[in-house]
């Protein structure tokens, strides 16, 4: 059973994802030992956890990718591109004939290898339509917070103590980040001993790092829900048109509400690609033609997620983990 305190549990993380046990037992007026072991539990099975990403400003270009392939052939596709350490999530949609993916490459050539080598020669691929993120909109208040018992406006501002992102010039990434990224890709919460031991470095060092990624805005700290645990099934994704004078306007309001989970300005015959999740289909219709519709919107492609394949980085099945890796997908 997941009941309120859990619910507020989650939404403290979507605050701050490294915010002591301690201050969250504060805001939520429970004891740490409660708040430490409702995460436990939370986190071992599977309802949630917490990922320390870079920005998209920080990195290559990112990528929203939408494969059609031969619907016998879409499980094995897309646990292939799952597999793939740049790619963050893939979906099966359109019934299944369709896989959508985000990709986040480190450089050109893995960008490369993947859109013009890999996909390309897979004889199972049908369609391929890549578009570049030129905006994302993450983190903070931007996250999916749909749930029951949201946290108040006061307790937000109580957990909220984050380092202020510094208006001076993004901060870039060093060489050493990958191996301190890559550990908190996996793991958002891994204490600074922890990331010590697997940067070698200090303490210390690894403490100032993190906080001054943060402050750049160079890093964020984003939750793997299973959102359908938390009684919101329904997934789908938007593909909108809309002229160039609205889409700040469009994005930044879409990007607020509750059911939105992400939202990106994209290149290609849509410009902004819209992530959302709801209790039903009837959820659904309302945030369409409640909250798209309110707003100028030329043009609304619907595509509803049949399964979530991968998600913030990590296959979304737990099991398959173990299990060996998926035959290779044949070229031509």
């Amino acid at each position: 059973m997941i009941d309120s305190i859990d619910r507020q549990i989650v939404h403290a993380m979507q605050v701050d994802g490294r915010a002591p046990f301690s201050r969250l037992a504060t805001v939520l007026g429970v004891s740490e030992q409660t708040v430490a072991r409702r995460w436990r539990r939370l986190r071992a099975d599977g309802v949630v956890r917490v990922l320390g990403l870079a920005t998209p400003d920080a990195t290559e270009p990112s990528w929203h990718i939408r494969v059609r392939v031969q619907p016998a052939a879409a499980g094995a596709v897309a646990e292939a591109l799952a597999r793939r350490p740049e790619v963050s999530w893939v979906s099966l949609t359109a019934g299944g004939a369709e896989i959508t993916c985000s990709t986040r490459p480190r450089t050109p050539r893995q960008r490369d290898a993947l859109l013009l080598d890999r996909l390309p020669r897979t004889v199972q691929v049908i369609d391929l339509n890549a578009f570049s993120v030129l905006h994302a909109y993450v983190g903070g208040e931007y996250e999916w917070t749909a749930f029951e018992d949201p946290l108040t406006e006061d307790q937000i501002a109580a957990l909220d103590q984050g380092p202020a992102r510094t208006a001076t010039t993004p901060l870039a990434l060093d060489p050493e980040d990958e191996v301190l990224l890559a550990a908190l890709a996996t793991d958002g919460r891994l204490s600074y001993a922890e990331l010590a031991g697997v940067t070698g470095w200090s303490e210390s060092r690894v403490a100032r790092r993190v906080e001054a990624l943060r402050a750049a805005g160079a890093l964020y700290f984003d939750l793997e829900i299973a959102n359908e645990l938390l009684g919101f099934p329904v997934s789908a994704l938007l593909w909108l048109g809309v002229a160039p004078a609205d889409i700040a306007h469009v994005g930044e309001s879409l990007a607020r509400e509750p059911e939105t989970a992400s939202t990106a300005v994209v290149t290609g015959p849509a410009d902004l690609m819209v992530a959302v999740t709801c209790r039903d289909t009837a959820h659904l219709y309302r945030f369409l033609t409640e909250r798209v519709g309110a707003l100028p919107v030329r043009t609304c492609e619907t595509s509803t997620v049949l399964r979530r394949v991968k998600q913030a980085g990590s296959l979304m099945d737990g099991p398959r983990l173990t299990d060996p890796e998926p035959p290779p997908v044949r070229g031509r």
